[in-house]
């Protein structure tokens, strides 16, 4: 029995598990890629003649998704309460994937000058702000899901994708700076990671809608 009393068998109970940790894993792979490739988008898109400042610079746009992460909790938690966590994170993971995608192709400062970094807080306030929605709602979802007695236990999950998201960024951070030559992982290699977000957004996307509806 889940909440409400409402019979739910095992397999609807993995499905709600893995819907919910895949987009869980999304959002915050795509949230965390940008602190792994940071000092590659200072050059970008915050040039100075003192590396620091174009550093510090990266990280106060990085800092802007967390000032809009408490909006995203309340308007999508309000949504979700309202018209079912489904289709609300089915949004959600569309948007962050979306907006870390628009940081792969985004023009750089030498190509559009300071349209650059406006067009970089932009996609990291959309990506505060689904960020926000996505931990509370997708842990609902699954605790929704859980047998009586074994809600924490399910909850946990996000915890462990989280880990798992900062692990599959790392590596992969690793592996491109390492393999490719330094000249081509400043040009394009730093924005594979980007791109990549919206492939897996996708999938999440299809995980959640192939979900049925708790109430």
């Amino acid at each position: 029995m889940a909440a409400g009393g409402i019979p739910v068998d095992a397999a609807t109970r993995r499905k709600a598990v893995v819907a919910a940790t895949m987009g869980n894993f999304v959002e915050w792979y795509d949230f965390i890629i940008y602190g792994y490739f940071a000092t590659v988008i200072a050059a970008q898109f915050f040039p100075s003649e003192d590396p620091l400042a174009g550093i510090l610079a990266t990280f106060a746009v990085f800092g802007v998704s967390f000032l809009v992460r408490p909006l995203g909790a309340i308007v999508v938690g309000s949504y979700g309460d309202r018209l079912g966590r489904r289709g609300t994170l089915a949004v959600v993971i569309l948007l962050m994937s979306g907006a870390t995608f628009l940081i792969g192709v985004a023009p750089t400062y030498a190509q559009v000058g300071a349209l650059a970094p406006i067009i970089l807080a932009l996609a990291r306030a959309l990506q505060g702000f689904s960020a926000g929605g996505e931990f509370g709602g997708a842990t609902s979802f699954m605790v929704e899901y859980a047998p009586e007695g074994r809600r924490g236990l399910y909850g946990s999950w996000q915890a462990f994708t989280q880990g798992v998201a900062l692990a599959v960024g790392a590596t992969l951070g690793f592996i491109l700076s390492s393999s490719l030559p330094e000249a081509a992982f400043q040009s394009w290699g730093w924005r594979i990671p980007f791109l990549i977000a919206l492939p897996l957004g996708l999938i999440g996307l299809y995980l959640r809608l192939a979900t049925g509806e708790f109430w």
